[in-house]
């Protein structure tokens, strides 16, 4: 059971892995699929040393894990429910503009999608 302790270790370290904005590019590209350093620095326009450096951080956040594929080396998003949660909080964060229709078609959130609908009827 993790404690009250435990939770903020955690959330620490996905803010300090979230805190960088190259760190955040380099988890978007993971969410999309697996990656390698040399085709991340190329796709993202980086030097594979600042990749790796960046790499070496969410690997020791427990955010990515790494896999040797021969000579190369694969990473990807630690766990689904790890990805699910960077998707859906990616998500939030775009939804939260109050002038963008919500993007979640099945929307169970108190007040989102009502709130929008309201807001027609009431200009009516």
């Amino acid at each position: 059971m993790l404690t009250i302790a435990s939770r903020v270790n955690v959330m620490n370290r996905l803010g300090r892995a979230m805190a960088d904005p190259t760190r955040s590019r380099i988890l978007l590209s993971l969410l999309e699929s697996p990656g390698y350093p040399a085709v991340l620095a190329r796709d993202l326009g980086l030097t594979r040393t600042n990749v790796s450096n960046h790499l070496a951080c969410l690997r020791g956040c427990g955010i990515v894990v790494s896999e040797p594929e021969g000579r190369q080396t694969r990473y990807e998003i630690a766990d689904p429910h790890l990805a699910a949660a960077l998707t859906g909080l990616v998500d939030v964060t775009l939804a939260v503009d109050e002038n963008v229709a919500c993007i979640d078609p099945d929307c169970t959130v108190p007040g989102c999608c009502d709130a929008q609908g309201s807001v027609s009827e009431d200009a009516s």
